[in-house]
């Protein structure tokens, strides 16, 4: 490649920020008495080495190069075997190591490489330790392993004798740049270590995982010098949280605080994050609370600790800490408060930390903009999750996805599949996820034909192998325009064992279209997979029951009871005017229970004027038997009676509840919708119910 020389010539001191300084070079370095560390590479040093380009010119005294009173200069004298162009060539050379130096101390680190190709090409000169240096941090700073190779190469080449600063220096530019093969063979060579290389490759394979290698280098380590930096123990302690070994982590840390060490800001953060995945939160918290200085890294780390164990509403109030505390917030610490609210399904925080995202300048982070769209999709704010989503500068895989995968749980498969063609069509790889978001989208709204043609094209056109959660969508397909016969053939005919997702979408459709016996098929496979989850129970539960088969229906509950497996109560949330209300169904609690109940009465008469006959043999999918006795005043009727009473004509309600919604619930909110003339957004344990003038967005297949 051929650049401009004249590009870089207009390069000035002028031109360099001033907080660039050039670094000193190494002065008086010394050199090991092997050959070189990179032997090992099989490069040939028997090459000439440049001697004093200076040594060969003699100047001889004024009287003797005959200077009179009015001297005029004569030409120096210069030795035959020295070539004149010689010194013109180093001190080329050395003004395009100079303007590599500065580049590089500016970060302009692509164009510093492409002057170090007109370096190459001069051929024979001679390069510094202070410029390979810079090329190394120039490899290092654009990742680039064709970068490495080209400086390394060179450095072999030219004969260039590193000394134990530039052997670290090189092995961290192999780390950095991910080439670990290379890396571990570069520091095996090392005919010299000092502290700095082995945490410079214990900490590389601790990134990479391979948190054994990792703690059999540091017993090596250990044995030589009996001693470590505050950042090796870091490190170790990071090992010890991969493996989940509680039991070194605490010895990491105690040899920390016998060293002084264990206040540093590292270790801490370290500690959090181990005692944190270990299950050990109350150690993390004292943890933190002894930190000296709380840093954005150390709340961070506290609060993912928090969210790591469920402790969701704890989690949010160290995040109000945080913020009250005037550290800083990054774009780590809004995205996990996105996802804490997700879990919380709380949208007024969740809005809350979308304006601090963007009042901290993290408006256009694609990792925090990802976790917002994921978190307006899967709570009913399907048009804000566009919204964000449209606004991103530049989106990856996960952003496509997350998108694709709320059009599909909100029954706008259509609108699933047009994302999914305009994501091909701008150049995004789909990945398995992408294609399991779409197949959903096909599902649950019924496009049969869009589904399976998008299911052959994963192996045909994208070279992705379906995995049991496409083939899951596939049965859903299939079972949703009855042909159950064609589903159970497609499990029995999957290249791999069925796993209990075919089954259970095998049992849905067994169970909308009443097949007893292969539902009774489908249920003995999914005992043997899942022989203690209730729900597989309570799907043949009310099959039998829709099917008059009491007697075996007594039999399944006996079952469950013998088991010790019991049905949870139902509970349901709403939220009005950002407040977020709990109910229980049959529930007596509320302050305005009277008005509620006297609600629902009033909707069930309105609405059996329009058609509404009770089905009485219905029973809730995964809750309270006892809860058949207070059919009319399940938790879900109650929260959205409380929601009809305390909002304005025309505001949508949302419901959020953990369990399936019964078909006699499914029902009578289809026509409360109709009569209200509201929009219901319904969450249940299955999907997104959108519920408006008496239809539902999953076509009553859930």
């Amino acid at each position: 490649m051929e650049v401009p020389l004249s590009r870089y010539h207009n390069l000035v001191v002028d031109q360099i920020h001033s907080s660039c300084s050039l670094p000193s070079s190494l002065s008086d370095p010394i050199f090991f008495q092997h050959k070189s560390l990179f032997s090992g590479y099989c490069f040939s040093f028997n090459r000439r080495k440049w001697r004093n380009p200076f040594s060969g010119i003699m100047c001889s005294s004024p009287m003797e190069r005959g200077l009179k009173p009015r001297p005029k200069l004569k030409p120096f004298k210069m030795q035959k075997e020295t070539p004149l162009e010689e010194p013109q060539i180093l001190k080329q050379s050395a003004g395009l190591c100079n303007q590599i130096e500065k580049l590089v101390l500016c970060k302009r680190y692509q164009e510093a490489l492409e002057l170090f190709d007109i370096l190459e090409l001069q051929g024979d000169f001679e390069v510094d330790s202070s410029t390979y240096d810079a090329l190394v941090s120039a490899c290092i700073g654009l990742k680039s392993i064709r970068g490495v190779k080209r400086v390394f190469n060179h450095m072999t080449k030219d004969g260039f004798e590193p000394d134990l600063y530039m052997r670290n220096r090189v092995l961290l530019m192999h780390v950095r740049c991910g080439m670990m093969i290379d890396a571990r063979k570069l520091f095996n060579e090392m005919p010299e270590k000092n502290l700095v290389s082995w945490n410079t490759i214990i900490a590389a394979l601790v990134d990479s995982g391979d948190f054994m290698e990792a703690f059999r280098l540091f017993l090596i380590m250990w044995q030589e010098f009996s001693e470590g930096e505050s950042r090796i123990f870091a490190t170790m302690i990071r090992a010890s949280a991969g493996l989940g070994l509680i039991f070194s982590g605490r010895q990491f840390h105690s040899c920390a605080v016998k060293m002084g060490v264990d206040q540093d800001i590292f270790i801490s953060c370290a500690l959090i994050d181990m005692y944190s995945k270990c299950g050990c939160i109350e150690d993390a918290q004292f943890v933190f609370d002894e930190m000296p200085k709380k840093t954005t890294v150390g709340w961070n780390s506290i609060i993912a600790g928090y969210a790591l164990h469920g402790y969701s509403e704890e989690a949010l109030t160290m995040y109000y800490e945080m913020r009250d505390s005037g550290v800083k917030m990054d774009h780590f610490t809004f995205s996990m408060i996105v996802r804490i609210c997700a879990r919380l399904a709380s949208v007024k925080h969740a809005k809350q930390a979308h304006a601090g995202l963007i009042r901290h300048g993290y408006g256009s982070d694609i990792v925090a903009n990802t976790a917002l769209v994921d978190f307006y999709s899967k709570w009913g704010r399907i048009e804000d999750a566009r919204h964000v989503f449209d606004k991103m500068p530049s989106k990856n895989v996960i952003s496509w996805n997350a998108l694709i995968g709320g059009y599909g749980n909100h029954g706008r498969g259509n609108e699933a599949i047009e994302l999914f063609e305009k994501m091909l069509q701008e150049g995004m790889i789909p990945n398995h996820v992408t294609f399991l978001a779409v197949l959903s989208a096909c599902s649950y709204s019924g496009l049969s034909e869009r589904g399976w043609k998008i299911f052959e094209s994963m192996r045909r056109d994208h070279k992705i192998k379906p995995r049991a959660m496409h083939y899951a969508c596939m049965i859903e397909l299939l079972g949703r325009e009855g042909l159950l016969d064609e589903a159970h053939a497609l499990i029995k005919s999957a290249p791999f064992e069925p796993t209990a997702n075919m089954w259970a979408a095998l049992l849905t459709a067994c169970r909308i279209h009443k097949n007893l016996e292969l539902g009774k098929f489908a249920v003995e496979q999914l005992y043997g997979m899942e022989p203690e989850k209730l729900s597989n129970y309570v799907v043949l539960l009310n099959i039998y029951i829709s099917s008059g088969m009491l007697k075996e229906a007594a039999g399944v509950v006996g079952t469950l009871k013998r088991k010790g497996l019991r049905m949870l109560p139902a509970c349901s949330f709403i939220e009005v005017n950002k407040q977020s209300y709990l109910f229980h169904s049959g529930d007596k609690t509320h302050a305005q229970k009277e008005a509620i109940y006297r609600r629902v009465d009033d909707l069930m008469e309105e609405i059996s004027k329009h058609g509404y006959i009770g089905e009485e043999k219905s029973l809730l999918p995964d809750v309270d038997e006892q809860e058949e006795r207070i059919l009319l005043y399940h938790s879900e009727k109650l929260a959205i009676a409380f929601g009809l009473i305390n909002s304005s004509d025309g505001t949508p309600l949302q419901v959020v509840q953990s369990h399936r919604v019964c078909s006699h619930c499914h029902s009578t909110i289809k026509l409360i919708a109709m009569v209200t003339g509201r929009e219901i957004v319904l969450r249940d344990g299955s999907r997104f119910h959108h519920f408006k003038d008496g239809f539902c967005s999953c076509g009553d297949y859930w």
